[in-house]
């Protein structure tokens, strides 16, 4: 599928990056549950981004993994502190890296 380039937007911290297929949805969170992401979060970062049709990845320094794989996330090892890019592109890609921001955001409903 093949999708013609749009405007670059800037929506809150979020902002968009050029692709060959256009530009997508991209947000850096810091990690500031104490826990870091363990079973729960990882689960619900899945669950979230499930619901979106975008496809989802977060980024931690060179390590790129799928957000709808549980699998993926857990084995980033990612710990209090710790920056994550999320990247989000398709059809509904803001409201997809907006969802996920806000679970980074209230540290997961954990502290």
């Amino acid at each position: 599928m093949s999708r013609a380039p749009r405007a670059a937007p800037e929506i809150g911290s979020r902002t968009a990056a050029l692709t060959e297929e256009g530009y997508m949805t991209e947000v850096t969170v810091t990690i500031s549950n104490r826990a870091g992401i363990h079973a729960r979060p990882a689960a619900l970062i899945v669950q979230t981004a499930s619901k979106f049709a975008s496809k989802i990845w977060l980024e931690k320094g060179s390590d790129r993994i799928n957000a709808k794989s549980i699998m993926g996330i857990i084995t980033l090892g990612a710990s209090f502190g710790t920056p994550i890019h999320i990247m989000a592109d398709g059809v509904d890609e803001a409201e997809a890296a907006a969802a996920i921001q806000t679970l980074f955001d209230s540290k997961f409903e954990e502290d």
